[in-house]
């Protein structure tokens, strides 16, 4: 189908690798769930923090009536659309959980902590939420956020399963860090792949937020795959979050006349940047960037210039798998419609993976949920299956590369799977 693109990849063929999954926004996607294990190089990097290392002691345990699980989330600020969906569904899990019998006679309470779209913010809400007794984290999305709520938390051994958190070496802050989807090791070379075979560029200049860890690291892992293929990085220009004037950056890309521009930030400065980019000239220049996208507010910021542009993405509402059909029926209980970005379905699983590896602990102290996180086999979630042993904290998860369209052809559509 000529216009509209959807491809799920699993690094097979990346040095890593090429194969077909599914995924669409149009249409159900029924091809195989196939999966490969992400590839996560070790560091020797002495001064790298705690390398999966676990602070000393025995753990946090539950105290009082309930079970105390925090969520961190911005509820507030530029990645707001992110929070309200994460925390939604991280509570949405929660309330499964308790329906079923919650735990040894205790119900699951969750504790809401709002990053207000800023890492510092969000160390000081894990610290507050550690205070009032909490014996794991769920959050964030923003790896920059997660990070620094890692720090917080490993002192006293309290388990992070980050949502959305894709930088590779996030898992470094410790043993008890993990995540539910995949890392920018994985996006990064997913996207060169697809830039250099299948839209055919050769030329490609980066444009990285570098006040974000994730646009950092993603931008580089882009490069390294693209330039293997034997593409060529024409430069890197640079902003920062909440940036409004991008002009400089432009003139300085547009000089270099790339084919193509791989824009590695969030979605609320990629928008203004599309239409600006559009402005400058630049009107067959293929866009293209990470799940940092993942709002349909990029279509209204990005306009007409974001339409046909591409980026990667964990999840998609129009899968076949049980585990999607059952969490939209309830999504749309509690709703009346579908999520607006994939962080719903990511904190849903976040949590539902924290009760289960609570349930396999057999008891509630957070040194014994981080083992069994550790452990985790074969977890069914939304996004799809989980397995983090052996992992390093990072699961064996798929991509999917999507189209953007406009909202009333479904935003990420879907065309055809790889």
């Amino acid at each position: 189908i000529a216009s509209k693109s959807i491809f799920a990849i699993s690094l097979g063929t990346l040095a890593l690798g090429l194969v077909g999954c599914s995924g669409g926004n149009n249409e159900a996607a029924n091809a195989p769930d196939n999966r490969t294990t992400t590839s996560v190089a070790k560091t020797s990097d002495p001064n790298a923090p705690h390398n999966r290392e676990l602070a000393d002691g025995p753990g946090v345990d539950a105290s009082g009536n309930t079970i105390k699980i925090g969520v961190v989330g911005s509820l507030t600020g530029d990645q707001k659309d992110w929070g309200e969906d994460s925390i939604r569904g991280a509570k949405m899990a929660a309330d499964d959980f308790n329906a079923a019998g919650g735990f040894q006679g205790k119900k699951i309470e969750v504790i809401v902590g709002d990053s207000g779209s800023k890492a510092d913010q969000a160390k000081t809400a894990a610290e507050k939420l550690m205070s009032d007794g909490v014996i794991a984290l769920v959050g964030e999305v923003a790896s920059g956020h997660t990070i620094q709520m890692a720090k917080a938390a490993w002192p006293k051994s309290i388990p992070i399963v980050a949502i959305g958190s894709t930088r590779t070496d996030l898992t470094k802050e410790g043993g008890h860090v993990f995540r539910v989807c995949y890392t920018d090791d994985f996006q990064g070379p997913a996207m060169a792949q697809f830039a250099f075979q299948d839209l055919g560029l050769r030329n490609v200049g980066l444009v990285t937020d570098n006040k974000q860890p994730y646009s950092q690291g993603l931008s580089a892992s882009f490069k390294t795959q693209f330039e293997k293929l034997g593409g060529k990085i024409v430069g890197e220009s640079f902003y920062e979050s909440g940036q409004t004037d991008f002009q400089g950056l432009i003139t300085e890309m547009k000089a270099k006349n790339p084919d193509g521009l791989f824009m590695s930030g969030y979605f609320p400065e990629v928008g203004p940047m599309a239409q600006a980019i559009r402005q400058a000239g630049m009107k067959d220049v293929k866009l293209l960037g990470g799940d940092g996208w993942d709002s349909p507010k990029l279509l209204t910021s990005g306009g007409q210039a974001i339409l046909g542009s591409y980026f990667c993405n964990h999840y998609n509402n129009r899968e076949s798998r049980p585990e999607v059909g059952e969490f939209l029926t309830k999504w749309k209980a509690l709703t009346n419609g579908e999520p607006q970005t994939t962080m719903a379905a990511l904190g849903y699983d976040a949590m539902k993976l924290t009760l289960d590896a609570l349930k396999r602990a057999g008891k509630a102290n957070s040194k014994a949920i981080i083992s069994a996180l550790d452990n985790t086999e074969n977890f069914k979630g939304v996004s799809g299956v989980i397995t983090l042993k052996g992992q390093g904290g990072n699961p064996i998860k798929q991509a999917l590369v999507v189209q953007v369209e406009s909202r009333d052809k479904g935003f990420q559509v879907f065309a055809k799977a790889i």
